[in-house]
């Protein structure tokens, strides 16, 4: 076997260049086609494991916690030990772990697959974006990171179709069972055509003008026990009451943790496994709250709307991943095009356009009614969401990669794709609580439509409120050498 060619040096037209392109956009498909794909399954695996509310919020936020408490980790490991490296060991991870969940019999199970599957995740994630970041000429690399986004926004949209045609075909089970399929050209890709790369100044020594970033295992563990106590008292806040011991006290004990990992990151200074010292940089700061707000309104959106579909509109699984079709032809066609827009142009426009229209698709889905028609009553929402998606996700990653030195690449993509899970996590975590659905109200028709059309309209409010910041706060990335110091 061939040895791959050395980092920075690939180009898009060549061989190697398609191969190391293929595998990070197959394997960052499969982690984010398996963060909606499950939303369509829901209602079936709810039924045959006799799951409640609770139950699948944890289905889902089991694998978003673990994303987004470690992804951070993952980040820094390829940085630190060979992006290539890591990547490879986070494919065969996600993937056993799938499996596991492809064969739970009962809802602990599931769910503690789905945790070992987010930690999978959580290790590949990054890397398929820094490879593409440290591989690349620089020539490429906009065109490299624009093709990922584009197509692996198409997985996460292929997602429910994908999903709802396995559902009904065969079983729920095979959701998972699929990335198997999916992880076998991934590693043959990576081990032909894809080139080892780190971070020299965190796997040499300290020297001259050298600083070390370390394993920081206490941060990363902080940063999990922040997020997992907030989510934990949102979850099960409806069950014990807003004001019982277990809730009060996971909610100050994640609190509590979240303020510990900011003063230690603060105190290891330019050390740390998170340098704060790329918040100097408005752009990335700001860059970073805009993703909390919109993918919190995505996911927030996914959760409650295949279930909707499904137990009050009537339709099949299938038939509820279908209708999300024209949102992955948006995203196929139009991402690449919103990439060189926003390159010309700069992000603000295309951030603070695409999450008005998205925002104004989701007020339309709001008025989906039982036995509703498809191409009345669910097209124009669907489109309105697809066309503002479109013009986020592409320009929204290249900007934050922007916003920083290509060094931080891994950090800086591992950071965002955290805060990515972390506004998922947190609105199918508060969600159901603040539409009043707990229990078993997700088979009850009249207390799902209540419950989906007030969850529309606060995913329709933190859509513009991204909107407000992108106009306000977000200016081009600045072309300069000392960006983002740290």
């Amino acid at each position: 076997m061939n040895a791959p060619p050395p980092a920075a040096a690939l180009r898009m037209g060549t061989t190697a260049g398609r191969g190391t392109l293929l595998a990070a956009v197959l394997a960052s498909g499969m982690v984010f086609l398996d963060s909606t794909v499950v939303n369509v399954a829901l209602p079936r695996l709810g039924e045959e494991l006799g799951a409640n509310v609770a139950d699948l919020q944890w289905t889902v936020n089991g694998y978003l916690l673990m994303l987004a408490a470690f992804v951070l980790l993952g980040g820094y490991l390829g940085d630190r030990f060979g992006r290539r490296r890591i990547f490879l060991l986070g494919v065969v991870w996600f993937t056993a772990a799938s499996v596991l969940c492809g064969l739970a019999q009962g809802t602990g199970w599931l769910i503690a697959a789905r945790f070992l599957q987010g930690a999978g995740g959580a290790l590949l994630t990054p890397g398929s974006l820094s490879v593409l970041q440290a591989s690349f000429h620089p020539d490429d690399r906009g065109r490299a990171i624009g093709a990922w986004s584009g197509l692996s926004g198409v997985s996460t949209a292929l997602g429910p179709f994908i999903g709802g045609w396995l559902i009904d075909a065969l079983s729920w089970r095979w959701i998972f069972f699929i990335n198997l399929l999916l992880a076998v050209p991934v590693l043959l890709a990576t081990l032909r055509w894809v080139p080892e790369s780190r971070d020299e100044n965190v796997s040499r020594t300290r020297g001259p003008g050298r600083t070390r970033r370390r394993f920081d295992l206490a941060g990363t563990l902080l940063g999990a026990f922040a997020l997992a106590g907030v989510t934990y008292a949102l979850i099960d806040a409806p069950a014990r009451g807003y004001r019982s011991a277990p809730v009060l006290v996971a909610a100050l004990l994640g609190v509590a943790a979240g303020v510990a990992f900011v003063l230690l990151e603060r105190r290891r200074g330019d050390t740390a496994m998170l340098p704060l010292g790329l918040f100097r940089s408005r752009l990335f700061s700001v860059l970073n709250v805009f993703t909390v707000v919109v993918y919190a309104a995505l996911s927030g959106f996914t959760f409650f709307l295949a279930v909707y579909l499904q137990n009050v509109v009537g339709w099949s699984a299938f038939l509820a991943g279908v209708s999300l079709l024209p949102l992955t032809v948006l995203l196929l066609v139009g991402s690449a095009r919103a990439g060189a827009l926003s390159a010309r142009i700069g992000p603000r426009l295309p951030l603070t356009v695409g999450p008005v229209l998205a925002a104004a698709g989701l007020l339309l889905l709001r008025g989906i009614d039982p036995g509703a028609s498809y191409w009345r009553d669910v097209l124009s929402g669907v489109l309105f969401f697809g066309a503002g998606l479109t013009l986020v996700v592409a320009p929204l990653t290249a900007s934050v990669l922007a916003a920083v030195e290509d060094r931080f690449s891994g950090v800086a993509s591992g950071f965002n794709n955290a805060a990515s899970r972390a506004g998922g996590l947190l609105a199918v975590a508060a969600l159901p609580l603040l539409v009043g659905l707990s229990g078993g109200g997700y088979q009850q028709k009249a207390e799902l439509t209540d419950a989906f059309r007030a969850a529309m309209t606060w995913c329709a409010g933190l859509l513009l409120t991204g909107a407000v910041l992108a106009a306000v706060l977000i200016q081009r990335p600045a072309e300069v050498k000392g960006r983002a110091p740290c």
